[in-house]
């Protein structure tokens, strides 16, 4: 397997990750499963918020691989503060994973659940200069972690980056993606559960403080279907559905998950 060329397929998918990359069997590994009974309640954790400013988004692009929403973040203009994290960290960019049907695609496992979608907000700290700097440190990285489930009151926010997925349909493209203000895809509740990992694909450093929302929020089964017609090939070659592009929970090697709630 090329380095260049992991995916999620049979010959280069998330089992034969660790054969370029031997961090993916590292200790701190994600995504996990959480169990409700191991969760520590930790009265500590304060809430946490994020400030964003609409006009550091950028562009929006299909890498083959997810959905991507780039931003500026060349200084402190759209940033994370509060719950686990000491100061502020800058959104870089969010992505999306998926499933190729309604019934799974996320990466955590919520006491068994799996739902259709997860949505990263990836974040870095810049006390360490930049962000190849930050992947090095155990607190490099803060990922906001948010879960789509299809039912029946889709959040009407989603529809501006689905709207944009017509112009990215191919492996490649990228179209601009400008006055965004990604906080409107926050559930109403700020409940969260808290631990340390990795990134979801390679090199998977172990440099992310995981800040996952418990609720989560509705799409529709049609909008779905719109990230599924995404294709992870380019435009002149054939069509190949860009879905299933998620890891699976991994072992948490004595890790302790924390909640902010009871």
């Amino acid at each position: 397997m090329a380095q260049s060329v992991w995916g999620y397929d049979s010959d280069n998918g998330p089992e034969r990750w660790h054969e370029n990359y031997p961090l993916a069997k590292g200790d701190k590994q994600s995504p996990i499963e959480i169990n409700s009974k191991d969760v520590q309640h930790d009265s500590s954790l304060s809430s946490w918020h994020a400030s964003y400013d609409p006009g550091a988004a950028k562009t929006i692009l299909n890498n083959g691989r997810t959905c991507r929403v780039v931003f500026d973040d060349t200084f402190d203009r759209s940033v994370l503060r509060g719950g686990p994290l000491s100061g502020a960290y800058r959104l870089r960019q969010l992505h999306l994973h998926w499933g190729s049907c309604d019934q799974h695609g996320s990466e955590h496992v919520i006491d068994g659940v799996k739902y259709a979608a997860e949505l990263h907000m990836v974040h870095w700290n810049p006390k360490h200069g930049n962000f190849a700097g930050a992947l090095k440190q155990p607190d490099g990285v803060a990922v906001v972690g948010i879960f789509l489930k299809v039912g029946q009151t889709p959040k009407p926010e989603m529809k501006r980056i689905l709207e944009e997925i017509e112009n990215i349909k191919t492996k490649g493209k990228e179209a601009p993606f400008l006055h965004f203000d990604p906080s409107i895809l926050f559930p109403k509740s700020r409940d969260y559960w808290t631990y340390h990992g990795s990134f979801t694909t390679p090199p998977c450093e172990e440099c992310i403080t995981w800040i996952l929302l418990r609720e989560p929020i509705e799409v529709s089964s049609d909008q779905m279907a719109k990230l599924r017609s995404l294709s992870k090939n380019s435009e002149n070659e054939p069509v190949s559905p860009l879905v299933d592009n998620w890891r699976p929970p991994q072992p948490l090697k004595g890790r302790i998950v924390r909640a902010s709630f009871k």
